[in-house]
């Protein structure tokens, strides 16, 4: 009987599903770091979301480990290089999520332009602050796009419906069937009234958006982060959001999770940041995909 171990919380169908097959011992149960070292020597399938970090050490200490199952889109926190040594296969959902980002994309982006999640907190502590907050539209402004794959996709075909001219930098595509102009960074950079990024995370990306990214800018440029932390380095956009050249920031992950470095508390007491806890896959719907998609993955891969 192989053991899979569900280390991260998965939807409660797909829980279900996993334990349909007589062939497996499903458990679950978040194990930390110590606590899975122990553990993984006995596991053949790890299933892990986010929130466990899937390290060489851990890999080393699971001797009958077959198979890394990262429900979700980023392999950040799983140790690659080690897992192929290891001869581990790694799964994750691509797709399964991207309509769920797309959408807290295009939410932030209206959060602000239209200061909504300061307007909301004026009322409630009883200022009516109508005439600092004013707004602009979405309709007619420039979308840069770093990153066309599906996550990228979703949110260009999103603002095309809002009547806004999307252009996109990605190495990897040399042409699309979508309203989208294809450009090379330099000029996103410099023409985007709104810029978001839809890339993993990597060395190649690391700090991808950095001072002299943020220098080629527009000055009063909106910047939006649903990807990875660590893609926009924080330090850099502290210091743009602080001289004005960026208008505002919307961020839904960071280099430290949770942020509690200096610099992400001065980012985040600015009044012109909007921010949410890495929630951008955390709908029911995105959730339900996943669950499926990744159970049905490890389906295939056990060949059962």
């Amino acid at each position: 009987m192989t053991r899979v171990h569900v280390n991260d919380s998965l939807d409660e169908e797909a829980m279900e599903l996993l334990r349909s097959k007589k062939e497996l011992e499903v458990t679950s149960g978040h194990f930390n770091r110590e606590e899975l070292i122990k553990a993984v020597p006995n596991i053949e399938v790890l299933v892990v979301r986010s929130a466990t970090k899937v390290t060489a050490e851990v890999i080393e200490a699971g001797k009958k480990l077959k198979i890394i199952a990262r429900a979700g889109v980023g392999l950040d926190n799983i140790d690659l290089g080690k897992a192929k040594e290891k001869g581990i296969k790694v799964l994750n959902t691509p797709g399964a999520s991207s309509a769920s980002v797309a959408e807290l994309t295009i939410g932030m982006m209206f959060a602000l332009s239209r200061h909504i999640a300061r307007g909301t907190m004026d009322l409630k502590k009883g200022e009516w602050t109508k005439k600092q907050l004013e707004g602009v539209e979405l309709n007619g402004k420039t979308l840069g796009i770093i990153g066309l794959g599906r996550i990228g996709r979703e949110v260009a075909k999103r603002a095309l419906g809002l009547g806004m001219k999307v252009i996109a930098y990605d190495p990897f595509v040399k042409e699309t069937d979508m309203d989208v102009k294809l450009v090379e960074i330099d000029d996103l950079l410099s023409s985007a009234d709104y810029i978001t990024v839809h890339v993993p995370l990597m060395p190649e990306t690391k700090h991808l958006i950095d001072e002299k990214a943020f220098e080629k800018m527009k000055k009063g440029v909106f910047v939006l982060n649903c990807a990875r932390g660590g893609i926009v380095d924080e330090k850099a956009l502290l210091k743009a959001l602080k001289e004005g050249k960026v208008a505002g920031a919307g961020m839904d992950v960071f280099e430290t999770e949770p942020p509690t470095s200096d610099v992400e508390k001065e980012i985040l007491s600015l009044p012109n940041v909007v921010a949410t806890p890495h929630i951008g896959a955390s709908t029911k719907e995105a959730q339900k995909r996943v669950g499926k998609e990744i159970v049905n993955r490890i389906f295939e891969e056990l060949s059962i």
